[in-house]
């Protein structure tokens, strides 16, 4: 692959790419589906009409905090949300694969970077009981070179920490591995180990700062565009 060759950057020698790491929701699957049906189980546990997957899928990236808010419109702090967290989050364990899938493209690209020789990883703040069985039932365990959940390491994105836990496993230096996410919180944590950081447009993306703020260093639209991205380099 061209990207284990050195490109530019402002005149200077980048190193190269050698490994990949990707954040989980809204970047290799859609779990969006999943999460919003859980949503809605408990929205309707407590007589409430559901809501539309529309105005659940962009917080999906914020996990159990960012469902349950727009779901109850509670936050961390309120006297509710501790309940109604872990009543979502036994929602969502009893339906982890029923509709999430990878993205278009995605097993493809994938494919394409083991057969140029490029590692690939997963880093994500899913905790790792439902991680582990989503990984394993879309057939991406056996293939990630390393999987770092939120529960890994003692700090969950955007500490840096979780990506360079992953590149230690890969026995890689933080330079030399890019990180894919669909979240302000992927770039900081990015920024902060040192990694290129490419945003994954056709993810969540969230309600916050808009995706060209985040300083990542390319907006990718398709899993085909990023391989683009990684020869090109």
């Amino acid at each position: 692959m061209p990207a284990a060759g050195r490109g530019l950057v402002s005149g200077r020698a980048t190193p190269p790419l050698r490994g990949v790491l990707f954040d989980l929701d809204g970047t290799l699957i859609d779990s969006a589906p999943d999460l919003a049906g859980a949503a809605n189980r408990l929205r309707a546990d407590h007589g409430l009409e559901p809501l539309p997957l529309e105005s659940l899928r962009p917080m999906v990236g914020s996990g159990a905090r960012g469902m349950v808010g727009v779901a109850f419109g509670v936050a961390p702090g309120d006297e509710r949300f501790e309940t109604l967290r872990d009543a979502f989050l036994a929602h969502y364990a009893a339906g982890l694969l029923e509709r999430t899938r990878p993205f278009d493209g995605v097993l493809e690209m994938l494919s394409a970077l083991e057969a140029d020789g490029v590692a690939w990883g997963i880093v994500t703040n899913k905790a790792t009981r439902f991680t582990l069985p989503i990984v394993s039932g879309l057939g991406l365990a056996r293939r990630a070179r390393v999987v770092v959940c939120g529960d890994t390491t003692p700090h969950s994105k955007p500490h840096p920490e979780p990506l360079l836990h992953a590149a230690r496993t890969l026995g890689l230096a933080p330079g030399s591995v890019a990180y894919v996410g669909d979240d302000l919180r992927d770039a900081q944590a990015a920024r902060a180990a040192g990694m290129p950081m490419l945003a994954a447009t056709w993810g969540y993306l969230g309600l916050g700062e808009p995706v060209h703020d985040w300083g990542a260093d390319a907006l990718v639209d398709t899993p085909s565009g990023l391989l683009d991205w990684l020869r090109a380099r």
